[in-house]
């Protein structure tokens, strides 16, 4: 039992010492150390230095803290109870939200306030009539259109969708704009709004 324990710590311990971004020849010298706990692995039963041993866990404890430590930040929200007619510069307010990791999304403003720096990809989405032009911003910069010409006069509605990843700085607001007036974009879970931080 305590063979198969050591295994475990030690392949978590080396997972984590070869994958990380730390000097290699310090986690090499770690590495050495760490070896050091079992004198004969062919025995039934193992013995153990305690100081190595000691280190093990230590250093098992901070791999496990730092992999926790990652925020995860992801949201996705549609339309669910009414469709909208936005005017010129309105910012089209999703108000169903199925996730909302991070709680950067905020469905009052429709506007997306990035918590962590990093790169992220967003998805927008719309089921909307001929003519409409949505903007996806980061602040004042648009860094993605979705658009149905006015040639499709004789359609009902047309699905859009369009995908951006793009680097964010924490504090940066994402929203979904729409250019021109009278604006019809359709709910009941055809229309959202996604956001995930990638890495």
């Amino acid at each position: 039992m305590v063979h198969v324990l050591l295994c475990a710590l030690l392949f978590s311990v080396f997972g984590v010492m070869y994958g990380g971004n730390s000097s290699q020849t310090d986690k090499r010298t770690q590495g050495n150390l760490l070896k050091s706990l079992i004198y004969d692995n062919t025995k039934a039963t193992v013995t153990l230095d305690p100081s190595a041993l000691k280190q093990l866990i230590r250093l098992s404890s901070a791999a496990s803290d730092s992999a926790s430590s990652k925020q995860h930040v992801s949201f996705s929200v549609n339309l669910d109870y009414k469709p909208l007619t936005l005017g010129a510069g309105q910012t089209v307010k999703y108000d169903a939200v199925l996730i909302n990791d991070g709680n950067g999304y905020d469905d009052r403003t429709g506007v997306f306030t990035c918590p962590v720096a990093g790169t992220y990809m967003f998805v927008v989405d719309s089921l909307s009539y001929p003519g409409i032009w949505l903007l996806l911003k980061v602040n004042k910069k648009t860094v993605g259109f979705i658009h149905v010409s006015s040639a499709h006069k004789g359609n009902p509605g047309i699905q859009i969708s369009r995908t951006v990843i793009v680097k964010l700085k924490s504090g940066d607001h994402v929203k979904v704009e729409n250019l021109r007036n009278n604006a019809y974009v359709h709910d009941d879970l055809y229309s959202g709004f996604t956001g995930v931080l990638l890495y």
